[in-house]
């Protein structure tokens, strides 16, 4: 690898994938995992890989963290990935024989599986999502939640060729947990900023479901895309009205 790369992960009781996580991106000098109240065996499962360093810290916000994570690298190139990513030893082999630019940011493709069947609709297909890029030109925003990379005007977008797999939800359990957890984030995040309604909270979800398992093909992946699909459109649907409610209980 001519330029060095830190690996940045952040995890809460990831110690279903984080081994294998970890062990695809072995050839990395460094792996920063800053961890927000694991109770399981992720920290002991990353001590055991000798390119990893481990930092703890309270939940702020997704944005605020993956910056946090950024402050512990030694390196100025950041590879962000989550904890439940698998990077193709394709992958690995096109990043390491890169000629960098830090004025890009690189895309990469994720095959998204639920249970662990690949999905191809819902929204989840062509996923391209900004991984690898330069910490002294781009850095994450300060959201709560679905936090992104802030892009400067002269930074190009570049999409890598190799993909990797993300075991997105493996229950419906999964899927309602991150939904409440997230619709909550979102709502305190914009209370007093976007306005909300019942009414808008119900034709924004059903509008969700009909794209997801109709025009994004959800129905031609069984019980998976219909559960998807309504996750989904609950998702849109609570986060509406827990912003309705913040909103009003504020006045």
């Amino acid at each position: 690898m001519a330029v060095k790369i830190s690996v940045t992960i952040l995890t809460k009781n990831s110690s279903l994938y984080i081994n294998e996580c970890l062990l695809a991106l072995k050839l990395f000098d460094e792996i920063i995992i800053l961890d927000n109240g694991s109770t399981d065996d992720t920290i002991n499962i990353a001590k055991n890989h000798s390119n990893v360093k481990v930092y703890e810290h309270e939940f702020i916000g997704f944005g605020p963290l993956k910056n946090m994570a950024l402050s512990h690298a030694s390196n100025d190139w950041i590879f962000s990935v989550d904890s439940d990513e698998i990077i193709s030893e394709e992958l690995v082999h096109e990043i390491r024989n890169l000629v960098l630019d830090e004025n890009c940011i690189y895309s990469i493709s994720r095959d998204n599986y639920y249970n662990g069947k690949l999905i191809q609709a819902c929204g989840w297909q062509n996923d391209y999502v900004h991984r690898l890029f330069n910490k002294t030109t781009t850095q994450f925003n300060d959201k709560l939640v679905h936090e992104s990379l802030i892009k400067s005007s002269n930074v190009k977008m570049v999409k890598l060729q190799n993909k990797m797999k993300h075991y997105t939800f493996n229950s419906a359990d999964e899927l309602v947990d991150k939904m409440q957890k997230y619709s909550t984030l979102w709502a305190n995040e914009n209370k007093n900023i976007k306005k909300s309604s019942p009414s808008k909270a119900f034709f924004r979800a059903a509008f969700s479901f009909i794209k997801n398992y109709f025009f994004q093909k959800g129905f031609l992946y069984g019980y998976e895309g219909l559960v998807i699909s309504i996750s989904n459109a609950n998702g849109v649907f609570y986060k509406y009205m827990k912003l309705y409610e913040v909103n009003k209980n504020d006045l």
